[in-house]
């Protein structure tokens, strides 16, 4: 995979499966729970659909036409309306380390200070150590407690990035 076959790119409808796939994948991966988490949103198998509102966008990542990655932005559920989360971040091991993570949240986070959000905050899971150094790359910073009300109660690494 060479990096000029890399494109990020606004989800479409053909891509619904592919990125539920990748989820289910790295969940599996990393047998991360699946309560209380991503894995078990509806949302999940509906993608384009969920993310087909105002002030909410995603993206997925391609490899030669292949899905291998995706990231959202939507206003934060419980939060006033100045507050975003980054959502449903989950990249195949082949794009991981490649800098990639830092182009999607770049992007995503683009989008939201388009959308006029202030602050983007996010949910992870204590042993997803590559992600939080990542975020952490980025500017987010960990919080003691969560904010709004995601449902993703399996998720107890919250960090925040003022925008």
């Amino acid at each position: 995979m060479s990096p000029n076959n890399i494109v990020i790119r606004e989800i479409t409808k053909a891509d619904n499966a592919q990125i539920a796939a990748v989820v289910r994948a790295v969940f599996e991966e990393l047998e991360a729970p699946k309560v209380g988490t991503a894995y078990e949103d509806a949302s999940l198998d509906v993608m384009t659909e969920t993310y087909n509102h105002p002030k909410m966008a995603y993206f997925v990542l391609l490899a030669d036409d292949k899905v291998i990655g995706g990231c959202g932005i939507g206003r934060l559920e419980g939060a006033d309306d100045s507050v975003c989360e980054l959502q449903k971040m989950y990249f195949l091991p082949e794009a991981r380390g490649r800098g990639l993570g830092v182009k999607m949240i770049e992007k995503c986070l683009n989008k939201a200070r388009e959308f006029g959000f202030k602050s983007c905050y996010l949910e992870t899971l204590p042993f997803m150590v590559g992600a939080q150094k990542l975020y952490t790359k980025v500017g987010f910073e960990h919080l003691q407690k969560s904010m709004g009300s995601t449902g993703h109660y399996s998720c107890n690494v919250w960090m925040l990035k003022q925008l």
